[in-house]
Protein backbone atom coordinates (compact mmCIF):
# COMPACT_ATOMS: atom_id res chain seq x y z
CA UNK A 1 0.00 0.00 0.00
CA UNK A 2 1.34 3.60 -0.49
CA UNK A 3 1.73 6.04 2.21
CA UNK A 4 0.06 9.17 1.31
CA UNK A 5 0.45 12.45 3.15
CA UNK A 6 -0.98 15.53 2.10
CA UNK A 7 0.69 18.25 3.80
CA UNK A 8 -1.45 21.40 4.31
CA UNK A 9 1.14 24.73 5.03
CA UNK A 10 0.17 28.05 5.43
CA UNK A 11 2.20 31.22 5.08
CA UNK A 12 1.55 34.93 5.82
CA UNK A 13 2.18 36.24 2.35
CA UNK A 14 0.33 35.82 -1.35
CA UNK A 15 1.09 32.93 -3.74
CA UNK A 16 2.98 35.69 -5.91
CA UNK A 17 5.21 36.76 -2.47
CA UNK A 18 5.55 33.05 -2.05
CA UNK A 19 6.83 32.68 -5.31
CA UNK A 20 9.62 34.58 -4.95
CA UNK A 21 10.16 33.62 -1.11
CA UNK A 22 10.56 30.10 -2.23
CA UNK A 23 13.21 30.28 -5.22
CA UNK A 24 15.51 32.45 -2.41
CA UNK A 25 14.72 29.62 0.28
CA UNK A 26 15.33 26.68 -1.65
CA UNK A 27 18.81 28.43 -3.31
CA UNK A 28 20.19 29.67 0.52
CA UNK A 29 19.04 26.55 2.32
CA UNK A 30 21.11 24.41 -0.57
CA UNK A 31 23.95 26.34 -0.37
CA UNK A 32 24.38 26.49 3.89
CA UNK A 33 23.18 23.24 4.01
CA UNK A 34 25.92 21.71 1.91
CA UNK A 35 29.65 21.13 2.93
CA UNK A 36 32.11 18.58 2.21
CA UNK A 37 31.04 16.93 -0.66
CA UNK A 38 27.60 16.50 0.13
CA UNK A 39 24.23 18.95 -0.41
CA UNK A 40 22.53 19.43 -3.86
CA UNK A 41 24.17 19.93 -6.85
CA UNK A 42 22.45 21.35 -9.18
CA UNK A 43 22.97 19.82 -13.04
CA UNK A 44 20.22 21.58 -15.24
CA UNK A 45 17.94 25.13 -14.59
CA UNK A 46 15.84 25.80 -17.42
CA UNK A 47 12.35 26.56 -18.91
CA UNK A 48 10.59 24.27 -20.49
CA UNK A 49 6.77 24.02 -22.14
CA UNK A 50 4.29 21.51 -21.65
CA UNK A 51 1.16 21.00 -23.47
CA UNK A 52 -1.16 20.71 -20.72
CA UNK A 53 0.90 23.04 -18.26
CA UNK A 54 2.34 25.31 -20.40
CA UNK A 55 6.04 27.41 -19.56
CA UNK A 56 7.61 26.27 -16.56
CA UNK A 57 11.01 25.91 -15.17
CA UNK A 58 12.76 22.55 -15.17
CA UNK A 59 15.98 21.74 -12.53
CA UNK A 60 17.87 18.48 -12.36
CA UNK A 61 19.49 18.00 -9.36
CA UNK A 62 22.04 15.44 -7.56
CA UNK A 63 21.12 15.31 -3.62
CA UNK A 64 24.26 14.12 -2.14
CA UNK A 65 23.82 12.66 1.55
CA UNK A 66 25.04 9.05 2.33
CA UNK A 67 25.84 10.06 5.58
CA UNK A 68 22.77 12.50 6.65
CA UNK A 69 20.94 8.85 6.61
CA UNK A 70 20.52 7.02 9.82
CA UNK A 71 22.72 3.94 10.36
CA UNK A 72 20.42 1.41 9.57
CA UNK A 73 19.38 2.94 5.64
CA UNK A 74 23.17 3.66 5.35
CA UNK A 75 23.88 -0.29 6.17
CA UNK A 76 21.64 -0.97 3.18
CA UNK A 77 23.35 1.36 0.76
CA UNK A 78 26.51 1.81 -1.30
CA UNK A 79 28.82 3.89 0.71
CA UNK A 80 28.65 6.45 -2.32
CA UNK A 81 25.41 7.84 -2.90
CA UNK A 82 22.80 10.24 -4.04
CA UNK A 83 19.82 10.62 -5.55
CA UNK A 84 18.41 12.14 -9.02
CA UNK A 85 15.64 14.93 -7.98
CA UNK A 86 13.76 16.23 -11.71
CA UNK A 87 11.17 18.91 -10.87
CA UNK A 88 8.80 20.59 -13.41
CA UNK A 89 7.61 23.87 -11.89
CA UNK A 90 4.12 25.68 -13.33
CA UNK A 91 3.82 28.18 -10.70
CA UNK A 92 1.74 27.80 -8.78
CA UNK A 93 1.53 24.17 -9.47
CA UNK A 94 4.81 21.91 -9.36
CA UNK A 95 5.55 18.07 -9.79
CA UNK A 96 8.75 16.43 -8.54
CA UNK A 97 10.30 13.25 -9.44
CA UNK A 98 13.28 11.07 -8.03
CA UNK A 99 15.27 8.37 -8.75
CA UNK A 100 17.49 5.78 -7.39
CA UNK A 101 18.93 3.48 -8.91
CA UNK A 102 20.36 1.82 -5.85
CA UNK A 103 16.33 1.15 -4.34
CA UNK A 104 14.14 0.57 -7.71
CA UNK A 105 11.32 -1.20 -5.26
CA UNK A 106 11.27 2.61 -3.43
CA UNK A 107 9.31 5.50 -4.77
CA UNK A 108 8.10 9.00 -3.75
CA UNK A 109 6.32 11.45 -6.18
CA UNK A 110 4.82 14.58 -5.33
CA UNK A 111 2.43 17.06 -6.32
CA UNK A 112 2.15 20.62 -5.29
CA UNK A 113 -0.52 23.75 -5.47
CA UNK A 114 -0.23 26.78 -4.13
CA UNK A 115 -3.65 29.04 -3.03
CA UNK A 116 -4.68 31.95 -1.50
CA UNK A 117 -6.63 30.67 1.29
CA UNK A 118 -5.30 28.91 4.83
CA UNK A 119 -5.77 25.76 3.95
CA UNK A 120 -9.78 25.08 3.21
CA UNK A 121 -10.04 23.54 0.04
CA UNK A 122 -10.93 20.13 0.67
CA UNK A 123 -9.60 18.90 -2.51
CA UNK A 124 -7.41 21.25 -4.04
CA UNK A 125 -5.07 18.54 -6.23
CA UNK A 126 -8.06 16.94 -7.71
CA UNK A 127 -7.44 13.54 -5.91
CA UNK A 128 -9.42 10.47 -7.59
CA UNK A 129 -12.36 9.16 -4.46
CA UNK A 130 -9.64 5.97 -4.17
CA UNK A 131 -7.02 8.69 -3.32
CA UNK A 132 -9.05 10.60 -0.71
CA UNK A 133 -9.53 7.44 1.08
CA UNK A 134 -5.74 6.74 1.46
CA UNK A 135 -5.06 10.17 2.52
CA UNK A 136 -3.88 11.69 5.45
CA UNK A 137 -4.10 15.34 5.63
CA UNK A 138 -1.61 16.68 8.25
CA UNK A 139 -1.24 20.50 9.33
CA UNK A 140 2.02 22.62 9.37
CA UNK A 141 2.57 25.71 11.73
CA UNK A 142 5.30 26.94 11.22
CA UNK A 143 5.24 29.08 14.56
CA UNK A 144 3.80 26.58 16.66
CA UNK A 145 5.43 23.25 15.48
CA UNK A 146 7.96 21.70 17.41
CA UNK A 147 11.44 22.22 15.24
CA UNK A 148 14.54 19.73 16.02
CA UNK A 149 16.99 21.23 18.76
CA UNK A 150 20.04 21.26 16.59
CA UNK A 151 17.60 23.51 13.69
CA UNK A 152 16.73 25.79 15.72
CA UNK A 153 17.70 29.83 15.71
CA UNK A 154 16.15 32.78 17.46
CA UNK A 155 16.42 35.18 14.06
CA UNK A 156 14.43 31.72 12.42
CA UNK A 157 10.93 31.75 14.80
CA UNK A 158 7.60 33.05 13.52
CA UNK A 159 6.75 33.61 17.02
CA UNK A 160 9.65 36.59 17.66
CA UNK A 161 10.03 37.35 13.66
CA UNK A 162 9.18 40.54 12.43
CA UNK A 163 10.00 41.58 9.23
CA UNK A 164 10.82 45.14 8.70
CA UNK A 165 10.00 45.72 5.28
CA UNK A 166 6.91 44.34 5.27
CA UNK A 167 5.20 44.79 8.96
CA UNK A 168 4.27 41.09 9.06
CA UNK A 169 5.20 39.18 12.42
CA UNK A 170 5.58 38.04 15.08
CA UNK A 171 2.74 35.36 14.38
CA UNK A 172 0.73 34.44 17.37
CA UNK A 173 -0.76 32.05 18.63
CA UNK A 174 -3.94 31.38 16.45
CA UNK A 175 -2.44 33.36 13.44
CA UNK A 176 -3.75 30.89 10.16
CA UNK A 177 -7.22 31.94 11.21
CA UNK A 178 -6.85 35.69 11.60
CA UNK A 179 -3.72 36.54 9.16
CA UNK A 180 -4.36 39.16 6.05
CA UNK A 181 -2.62 37.92 3.78
CA UNK A 182 -2.16 34.65 4.05
CA UNK A 183 -1.52 31.77 1.86
CA UNK A 184 -0.99 27.41 1.85
CA UNK A 185 1.34 25.15 0.03
CA UNK A 186 -0.97 21.92 -0.61
CA UNK A 187 1.50 18.63 -1.01
CA UNK A 188 0.36 15.31 -1.59
CA UNK A 189 3.21 13.05 -0.70
CA UNK A 190 3.06 9.45 -2.05
CA UNK A 191 5.77 7.14 -0.39
CA UNK A 192 6.29 3.40 -1.45
CA UNK A 193 8.74 0.87 -0.45
CA UNK A 194 8.32 -2.35 -1.54
CA UNK A 195 11.05 -4.39 0.38
CA UNK A 196 9.55 -7.13 3.29
CA UNK A 197 10.09 -6.73 6.80
CA UNK A 198 10.99 -2.43 6.18
CA UNK A 199 8.00 -1.37 4.22
CA UNK A 200 6.24 0.17 7.28
CA UNK A 201 9.66 1.64 8.87
CA UNK A 202 11.34 3.14 5.79
CA UNK A 203 8.04 4.47 4.77
CA UNK A 204 7.10 6.25 8.25
CA UNK A 205 10.78 7.76 8.26
CA UNK A 206 10.41 8.93 4.94
CA UNK A 207 7.23 11.12 5.45
CA UNK A 208 9.18 12.29 9.11
CA UNK A 209 12.14 13.70 7.36
CA UNK A 210 9.71 15.50 4.53
CA UNK A 211 7.70 17.24 7.24
CA UNK A 212 10.69 18.43 9.19
CA UNK A 213 12.06 19.86 6.19
CA UNK A 214 8.89 20.82 4.77
CA UNK A 215 8.67 22.82 8.34
CA UNK A 216 12.48 24.12 8.69
CA UNK A 217 12.48 25.41 5.14
CA UNK A 218 9.05 27.56 5.00
CA UNK A 219 9.91 29.17 8.75
CA UNK A 220 13.02 29.91 6.68
CA UNK A 221 11.51 31.34 3.57
CA UNK A 222 9.19 33.44 6.42
CA UNK A 223 11.92 34.96 8.46
CA UNK A 224 14.10 35.76 5.58
CA UNK A 225 11.35 37.71 4.04
CA UNK A 226 13.50 41.28 4.04
CA UNK A 227 16.23 39.45 2.43
CA UNK A 228 13.49 39.09 -0.73
CA UNK A 229 10.78 41.27 -0.22
CA UNK A 230 11.64 43.32 -2.79
CA UNK A 231 12.97 41.07 -5.27
CA UNK A 232 11.60 40.73 -8.94
CA UNK A 233 11.25 36.82 -10.50
CA UNK A 234 14.37 37.73 -12.75
CA UNK A 235 16.40 39.33 -9.42
CA UNK A 236 15.48 36.29 -7.65
CA UNK A 237 16.49 33.81 -10.83
CA UNK A 238 19.73 35.85 -10.74
CA UNK A 239 20.54 34.95 -6.92
CA UNK A 240 19.51 31.86 -8.14
CA UNK A 241 22.24 30.90 -10.25
CA UNK A 242 25.08 32.63 -7.98
CA UNK A 243 24.41 30.68 -5.10
CA UNK A 244 24.03 27.42 -7.55
CA UNK A 245 27.54 27.94 -8.90
CA UNK A 246 28.97 28.43 -5.14
CA UNK A 247 26.52 25.30 -3.61
CA UNK A 248 28.35 23.21 -6.70
CA UNK A 249 31.58 24.11 -5.40
CA UNK A 250 31.01 22.43 -2.17
CA UNK A 251 29.83 19.54 -3.34
CA UNK A 252 31.65 18.85 -6.25
CA UNK A 253 32.54 15.68 -5.85
CA UNK A 254 36.46 13.98 -5.08
CA UNK A 255 38.55 12.87 -8.24
CA UNK A 256 37.87 9.35 -6.16
CA UNK A 257 34.09 9.63 -6.15
CA UNK A 258 34.07 11.38 -9.56
CA UNK A 259 35.80 8.34 -11.44
CA UNK A 260 32.92 5.98 -9.23
CA UNK A 261 29.98 8.32 -10.26
CA UNK A 262 31.10 8.40 -14.61
CA UNK A 263 30.28 4.61 -14.15
CA UNK A 264 26.88 5.06 -12.74
CA UNK A 265 25.89 7.49 -15.69
CA UNK A 266 27.03 5.26 -18.29
CA UNK A 267 25.03 2.64 -16.88
CA UNK A 268 21.85 4.88 -16.40
CA UNK A 269 22.52 7.12 -19.99
CA UNK A 270 20.04 4.91 -21.59
CA UNK A 271 16.98 5.33 -19.28
CA UNK A 272 18.00 9.27 -19.27
CA UNK A 273 16.49 12.07 -21.17
CA UNK A 274 18.97 14.60 -22.49
CA UNK A 275 19.38 17.72 -20.14
CA UNK A 276 17.99 19.93 -22.76
CA UNK A 277 15.16 18.14 -23.38
CA UNK A 278 13.67 17.45 -20.14
CA UNK A 279 10.33 15.04 -20.29
CA UNK A 280 6.87 16.66 -19.35
CA UNK A 281 6.01 14.49 -16.04
CA UNK A 282 2.51 13.17 -16.66
CA UNK A 283 0.10 15.32 -15.88
CA UNK A 284 -3.74 15.39 -14.88
CA UNK A 285 -6.03 15.54 -12.26
CA UNK A 286 -4.67 12.82 -10.03
CA UNK A 287 -1.51 12.02 -8.56
CA UNK A 288 1.35 11.66 -10.19
CA UNK A 289 2.37 7.85 -11.22
CA UNK A 290 3.79 5.95 -8.13
CA UNK A 291 5.32 3.35 -9.94
CA UNK A 292 7.96 6.20 -11.47
CA UNK A 293 10.95 5.71 -9.15
CA UNK A 294 11.24 9.00 -6.98
CA UNK A 295 12.59 10.34 -3.87
CA UNK A 296 11.79 13.64 -1.95
CA UNK A 297 11.01 17.05 -2.88
CA UNK A 298 11.37 19.62 0.16
CA UNK A 299 10.45 22.45 -1.97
Amino acid sequence: MVLTKEFRICMPMTVEEYRIGQLYMIARHSFEQSSNGEGVEVIVNEEVNDEVNGLGQFTEKRIHLSSHLPYWVQSLIPKIFYVTEKAWNFYPYTITEYTCSFIPKFSISIQTRYEDNNGTTENCLGLTSEELELREVDFIDIAYDEIKPHHYKEAEDPKFYKSEKSGRGPLCEGWRDTHKPIMCCYKCVNVKFEVWGLQTRVEDYVQGAIRDILLLGHRQAFTWMDEWYNMTIEDVRNYEKEMQAQTNMKVKPSAENDEVKVEESTENKASSSQPHTPKSPKSGSGTPSAEAKSWFSWS
